[in-house]
């Protein structure tokens, strides 16, 4: 419950204090008096945006401070909880701070929070009912709000919302994927001919080096036979004989009869020689005799080579890249295999995702039709007393002409009316009249208003376009609510304002240099003024003020 209102520097307003208490409180004042600003000043507490200008001028910053009785608002309690912004006392204070320079800052409970954290508590503490609701009350999407949020669904609601935007959000991914799918699989075709013309040539490790030594050495096989033939001969001809050389050479520094030292080391040197030189030659004899020219090997070996350098070739890489390359298209095959395994979870997903919806929509169509029947029959016995005898009300739910999960579930609300008996029921916008649509509105807020949880209801001048003895049955039923709770109601009708449970004042104070608004809470005598002000005339007579009080004292009772 609302229990003060604090605002300073807002508008007109300098400084403005309420005290607010449980039932129903009427604001009542002369058009332009400032009514609108409390309540514009209410919803900036509330999270409503604003700019600058909203700034008493030659101030620094407007200041609006709401205070709540929370013991009775379990959600807000919990909320609150939920966000470590709760006090021990089960009170609640919503500030919001504008400066001049447009700025604003938003405390809960005195803690700097973003304007969406008031917003969202705000609408667990004051649902607010303005007086233009009946122009959107033609609008489709109103009417079924106002029925999910009579039948008090909103938790399927807002599950049926959810089911819908991840089904289409699979739905788009799946349909994109799947026509991606079909480049998809000419690339898994090709991978795989690739892959196998790769697997055919069976290349291992190292092979290409050792093809590459053997292709060369079986081309030059006559040179390198003539070579090592050239080579033995040159060291064993009869001309030079290296072998006889060298003997002949370590005979003669040997034959001394006392050694000389200096040439004992170049006789062990020859020696040397003479050694390495028998093994080198006894080298290329065992060479020459395994060495074969083998024209049949050496034209597998190039027609193997010539295997390799083709495909290599052909992928536009070097022969010793192949083998990477074989890993790097088994590596994308193997992706693209498992996104087709990903797909086919994704397709099941779009099914599961289906037949989920679709058993929650038809929770949510199921709890609509019980909720309009009982809506219907509620607002149709409400019209008639308020000025629309013989007036009949319905709400018509159409299944909605797609196979596809909608948001807003299976069906098209619609409020219909018929003004007059004998008269089908049609269309709002068709057939009502700005009067019955106010009237409309306004018994629709009201039955919504008593089974709404939130515990503080404002009508900001709902009962406009009503007049005479309707107005006063719109008072009583205002007031019905007020008994179970706390309702502001703004108002210029006295028959309304005499069923206030409270009575509130708005007024400009003025002076040479400033106007600023007033709120006064009125006494029984000063109720009885307002009420013959409202009334008619100027200047306030004894039948005028008669009239006033005697309404006052039948509304009392």
């Amino acid at each position: 419950m609302l229990v003060h209102l604090a605002i300073s520097n807002y508008a007109i307003v300098e400084r403005l204090d309420l005290e607010l208490t449980a039932g129903m409180t009427v604001i009542t004042g002369e058009t332009g008096a400032g009514k609108s600003i409390m309540l514009d000043a209410l919803g900036l507490a509330l999270g409503d945006r604003c700019d600058s200008s909203v700034v008493r001028p030659h101030t620094d910053k407007a200041d609006i401070l709401a205070s709540f009785d929370i013991s009775q608002i379990a959600e807000a309690q919990e909320w609150l909880a939920n966000n470590d912004l709760n006090l021990a006392d089960n009170s609640c204070l919503l500030r919001r701070v504008i400066t001049q320079d447009g700025r604003s800052r938003g405390y809960i409970n005195g803690t700097p929070c973003p304007l969406s954290q008031l917003k969202s508590l705000g609408e667990l503490l004051i649902d607010i009912h303005s007086q233009h609701e009946h122009q959107s009350l033609l609008k489709l999407d109103n009417q079924r709000r106002l029925l999910d949020e009579y039948a008090a669904h909103s938790a399927l609601v807002a599950q049926v919302k959810q089911l819908a935007q991840t089904w289409k959000e699979a739905s788009q991914e799946l349909y994109q994927r799947t026509h991606r799918s079909e480049k998809q699989q000419a690339r898994q075709a090709l991978l795989s001919y690739q892959l196998e013309e790769l697997a055919a040539l069976s290349l291992v490790a190292g092979e290409l080096e050792q093809l590459e030594a053997e292709q060369h050495s079986l081309s030059q096989a006559d040179t390198i036979l003539s070579t090592c033939q050239q080579v033995l001969a040159s060291c064993s001809n009869d001309e030079v004989n290296l072998i006889v050389v060298l003997t002949t050479a370590i005979k003669k520094l040997t034959s001394f009869k006392t050694p000389i030292a200096e040439l004992v080391e170049v006789s062990q040197l020859f020696t040397s020689a003479q050694i390495q030189i028998e093994e080198a030659m006894a080298e290329i004899n065992r060479f020459i005799d395994h060495f074969e020219a083998d024209p049949i090997r050496q034209q597998q070996v190039e027609e193997r080579l010539d295997r390799i350098y083709s495909l290599a070739r052909k992928h536009h890489i070097q022969p010793a890249e192949l083998p990477a390359f074989t890993t790097q298209l088994t590596t994308e095959l193997a992706t693209l295999n498992a996104a087709d395994e990903s797909l086919e979870q994704l397709t099941q997903k779009v099914e599961q995702l289906t037949k989920d919806y679709q058993q929650q929509a038809k929770k949510l169509s199921d709890a609509r039709h019980k909720a309009a029947i009982k809506l219907a029959k509620a607002v149709q016995k409400e019209i008639q007393t308020l000025g629309m005898p013989g007036g009949q009300f319905a709400i018509n739910l159409t299944p909605v002409d797609s196979a596809e999960p909608q948001r807003n579930g299976m069906e098209i609300v619609e409020f219909q009316v018929s003004s007059n008996p004998g008269q089908p029921l049609r269309s709002l916008n068709k057939v009502a009249s700005g009067g019955e649509l106010s009237r409309i509105s306004l018994a629709i807020q009201v039955i919504t208003a008593q089974t709404s949880r939130v515990p503080t209801l404002v009508f900001d001048e709902v009962d406009v376009g009503i007049g005479g003895p309707t107005a006063e049955i719109v008072g009583q039923l205002l007031n019905k609510i007020g008994q179970t709770g706390q309702i502001l109601v703004v108002t210029h009708l006295p028959q309304v304002a005499a069923q206030g449970h409270q009575h509130l004042l708005v007024h400009k104070a003025r002076t040479k240099t400033s106007t600023e608004t007033v709120v006064s809470q009125l006494t029984t005598k000063q109720r009885v003024e307002e009420l013959a002000r409202m009334l008619g005339g100027v200047e306030l007579t004894k039948q005028s003020l008669a009239h006033a009080e005697a309404m006052l004292a039948t509304a009392q009772r």
